[in-house]
């Protein structure tokens, strides 16, 4: 804590930062306490999405030799687009997936094997959760940076903040206490006087 001003001015603009704090502390408190969750929830999302990614590779394996045979173009594989939405927690935006956008696979239906349409679906599946899981993993990150800020701020007002202002409170109190008793003590010291000189000077 920094040197103070030991005036009532500075005491009431103390009592207002102390309120002020102590208003803001449980907004922060809260806001922390929804990112851990969200970050929570948003893992165990990621943990699924990685499952069933596994899952839809593990199934293309029965069927993988068949690519070699290059009826496949690489491009088809590749989104135009991934199309996200929004979602707010505690006042932070992150992107939610919505699905990844392929351009149309142009190939000849007569001459093109009957398994590359499965084929292509089940590879573009496997290309849309990668892309999903890069989205969640981006929204973790931007909710976790927002999380290290906002406990930060929680701890600057818990041990910082509020005790510097409680304590500027408690030496001001003290201070204009003892000089308003200082007050008080001269005051009387000087009626006494003026008494005494009073008593002193009257006629007998």
């Amino acid at each position: 804590m920094g040197k103070i001003k030991l005036t009532k001015g500075e005491l009431k603009r103390q009592r207002e930062a102390l309120s002020q704090y102590e208003r803001y502390l449980p907004t922060l408190q809260l806001k922390k306490q929804q990112l851990q969750l969200e970050i929570l929830h948003q893992y165990n999302i990621l943990e699924d999405k990685n499952r069933q990614l596994l899952d839809k590779i593990s199934a293309a394996q029965s069927w993988g030799g068949f690519l070699a045979e290059g009826y496949l173009e690489k491009h088809w594989l590749i989104p135009e687009q991934v199309i996200t939405g929004p979602k707010n927690i505690a006042g932070v935006d992150i992107s939610l997936f919505e699905r990844a956008q392929f351009r149309q696979a142009e190939y000849d239906l007569f001459v093109t094997p009957l398994w590359v349409d499965t084929a292509l679906d089940e590879l573009r599946a496997v290309v849309s959760f990668k892309e999903e899981i890069r989205v969640i993993k981006q929204g973790i990150g931007i909710l976790k940076h927002e999380l290290r800020i906002t406990a930060q701020r929680v701890n600057l007002f818990e041990k910082i903040k509020i005790p510097e202002a409680e304590e500027a409170i408690r030496v001001i109190k003290i201070y204009l206490g003892d000089q308003m008793s200082n007050a008080v003590g001269r005051s009387k010291i000087a009626k006494l006087k003026i008494d005494k000189f009073s008593f002193e000077e009257a006629p007998v």
